[in-house]
């Protein structure tokens, strides 16, 4: 009877730590699916598992865990597994994404329920992970869902080969130039050696130890460190791979917030530049007139595709011309007074195409926009000022970036542009070229400075410059505002001494 009675009460134990969730060979076995299924190249295909009826088990899983008797290897493979998939689940939520530093608290505020307990991210790694095993090498194998991250695998973390997967992903991590980028005397480090140097020995000396102790071509201990900004754009399968089999973002501009890319495929960019001209003229000695342009260009694009967007363009313009003393501000107020002539309205509308024709060019983009005019003699006429051509504009914009080290670019455009279509007195060819080199001295922050010339191809030559000065900032992955001021010159100005320049404020909005 004693015996029946203790194989019965050890028959329950067992059933009741099923019952509770004890982790074993299946959770590993069904990550190793999904993970097989849904990762290629270390990028995730967030929108094919929005809905994927695998991962919800396997997060049921990872929330009804009990661990009470596991041991430390299987509490160890279990929490980086949970760790990643539960990145996986949360960024597939709120797909598509271009960052998952969009979703608000993503890794220190949203709470996911493992082994009964609520937690954050950041406290799965740093709690459950790090404190208690101390080891340097899970920031090779927790994923957070970003390019700048080592790459995810396509297999599970298990019990049984866990030390042999941690040497191999911090090996492969290391020994990655892109991951680590070593210039003789000079290396360049991810975030992840900075974010965490106590992890590492906590000096610059220790890292480079720890590094070396993985290179197969070590680093001088006497190298210059210096850490690159951390790409944050999400691993996403939208990424393109390269011929040399390197995955990059051609075609879509998930990391780069520059017009040289096309959007990804079901995101949409709105921009609204606002661009306030003035010049004042007269003659050489005594400048008397002030003719102010205020300008909002609104486009609209879709990304129909990755490389090709779709979308609108529009224009609306006030314009005053006055006499000195003026003020640039003028151009807002009213238009009453002697000398002064005023007007505003929306001038044109049209269609807008931009197009990645190459996987193989990531930062090379075409834009082409054909807008036509709205209102009657925008040219003018005694009463009322020009405001706008009264023919259409035919644009087409060559866009190509360049990564100069890891802090500085430069941007390049040239442009196809024909003014005033359809009037037979008219049809102005120009083709603008401009560069800007920038300086990034956080991953939120651009610097840069502009140079402009734009040749008018007419019987009679014309050209106008630009060069100038402006700021970007990223308030968040979708969010950007910029600033630029430009001093403006052209063959009349420069003939009369005349002086103009430009203010310009944008906004642009991708998601």
């Amino acid at each position: 009877m004693k015996t029946l009675f203790s194989f019965i009460f050890t028959m329950s134990f067992i059933t009741a730590q099923l019952t509770a969730g004890q982790i074993g060979d299946q959770f590993f076995n069904d990550t190793h699916s999904f993970l097989k299924s849904n990762v290629k190249n270390g990028l995730v295909d967030y929108g094919a598992v929005k809905n994927d009826a695998a991962l919800k088990s396997l997060i049921k899983t990872i929330a009804e865990a009990e661990l009470s008797n596991a041991s430390d290897a299987t509490k160890q493979a279990f929490y980086i597994n949970a760790y990643n998939l539960l990145v996986i689940n949360n960024a597939a939520q709120a797909y598509p994404l271009q960052s998952v530093t969009d979703v608000s608290g993503f890794f220190d505020g949203k709470k996911s329920m493992i082994g009964g307990k609520k937690m954050t991210l950041n406290k799965l790694e740093k709690d459950y992970l790090l404190k208690p095993y101390g080891d340097a090498r899970f920031h090779f194998v927790l994923v957070c869902g970003a390019m700048g991250c080592p790459p995810i695998t396509n297999f599970a973390y298990t019990p049984e080969k866990l030390e042999e997967q941690l040497e191999m992903q911090t090996r492969l991590a290391i020994n990655d130039p892109i991951f680590i980028k070593a210039n003789g005397s000079n290396v360049s480090l991810s975030q992840i050696f900075k974010w965490y140097t106590n992890d590492f020995g906590g000096s610059t000396d220790s890292i480079l130890k720890f590094i070396n102790k993985y290179r197969t071509n070590p680093v001088p201990s006497s190298a210059k460190v210096k850490y690159y900004n951390y790409d944050w754009s999400i691993n996403d399968t939208a990424q393109r791979v390269s011929s040399n089999g390197s995955t990059t973002a051609a075609g879509n501009n998930s990391s780069r917030y520059i017009v040289s890319s096309t959007i990804k495929k079901g995101t949409i960019e709105a921009k609204i530049f606002n661009n306030l001209y003035t010049q004042r003229t007269g003659s050489q000695d005594n400048l008397t007139n002030r003719s102010t342009f205020f300008t909002t260009s609104l486009s609209f694009l879709y990304g129909l595709t990755d490389r090709v967007n779709v979308g609108i363009s529009s224009r609306y313009r006030r314009v005053r011309n006055d006499l000195l003393p003026s003020n640039v501000l003028d151009v807002f107020g009213s238009s009453a007074g002697e000398g002064i002539s005023q007007r505003q309205g929306i001038t044109a509308i049209g269609p807008q195409v931009r197009y990645a024709p190459n996987v193989n060019w990531p930062n090379f983009s075409i834009q082409s926009s054909f807008v036509v005019p709205v209102g009657d003699d925008l040219q003018g006429n005694e009463s009322a000022p020009f405001i706008d051509w009264s023919g259409a504009t035919w644009w087409t914009q060559f866009f190509n970036d360049f990564s100069i080290g890891n802090s500085f670019s430069l941007f390049t455009e040239f442009d196809i542009l024909i003014e005033d279509i359809g009037r037979d007195d008219s049809n102005r060819f120009s083709t603008p070229a401009t560069l800007i080199f920038s300086y990034n001295p956080t991953s939120k922050i651009t610097l840069y400075g502009l140079g402009a010339f734009s040749p008018l191809w007419q019987a009679e030559f014309d050209y106008f410059t630009q060069a100038g000065i402006g700021a970007k900032y990223q308030f968040t992955r979708n969010v950007e505002v910029e600033l630029l001021y430009t001093d403006f010159s052209n063959k009349f100005l420069n003939q009369t001494g005349g002086q103009a320049a430009t203010y310009n404020l944008g906004f642009r909005y991708n998601r």
